[in-house]
């Protein structure tokens, strides 16, 4: 059970750690559409990314998929960068932009599963099953996205709701920090 506690504690400090910035960068930029009232959309959208995260994570453990870890750290801030700019250019929340969202999130979770596959699977003895200590990390994943969020949400909520601001200047304003946050990432690690 020992095992189970380190998984969860390392997916809780993958979202929410200090060197967590790429992943909360890119769920800032994921939930900026949304308010408080749409928080069964956002949890979908999180669920996938998890979905999206796990399954790469799996499949990296039986080394089915290659992992280049620099091309995978360059990735990773250019997911925050298309989510952000995909914010600039969307101009409703119809049916068709929220599931290109979830398909965000469900593909690019992919992507930022590939940033942990190596370290899960040093994490992994040869001989252990992945199913619980997989399960574990992803609760704590999840648990830490669905505080982040929350707080993403609650301070929309006094932004836009209490305070009154455009909402769509409060969306180009989280889409406008996580994109010059991720170029900057990018630029990073180029060299």
């Amino acid at each position: 059970m020992n095992d189970l506690g380190l998984f969860f504690q390392t997916g809780w400090h993958h979202i929410v750690g200090w060197d967590a910035l790429d992943h909360i960068l890119f769920i800032i930029a994921l939930t900026a559409l949304y308010l408080l009232k749409n928080w069964k959309q956002v949890l979908i959208l999180v669920t996938a990314f998890t979905i999206g995260h796990s399954l790469t994570l799996a499949l990296s453990v039986y080394d089915l998929v290659p992992v280049n870890e620099r091309l995978v750290e360059f990735l990773i801030p250019l997911t925050i960068a298309a989510t952000a700019i995909f914010n600039f250019v969307v101009k409703d929340l119809s049916t068709n932009s929220v599931w290109l969202n979830y398909f965000f999130a469900l593909f690019f979770g992919l992507i930022h599963g590939l940033g942990f596959a190596n370290t899960i699977r040093f994490m992994l003895s040869s001989d252990q099953h992945i199913g619980m200590p997989l399960l574990s990390f992803n609760l704590g994943l999840e648990i830490g996205q669905i505080i982040i969020v929350t707080g993403i949400l609650l301070v929309s909520f006094v932004v836009v709701t209490l305070l009154r601001v455009n909402q769509t200047w409060w969306i180009r304003c989280l889409s406008g920090i996580a994109l010059l946050m991720s170029i900057k990432m990018m630029a990073e690690r180029l060299t």
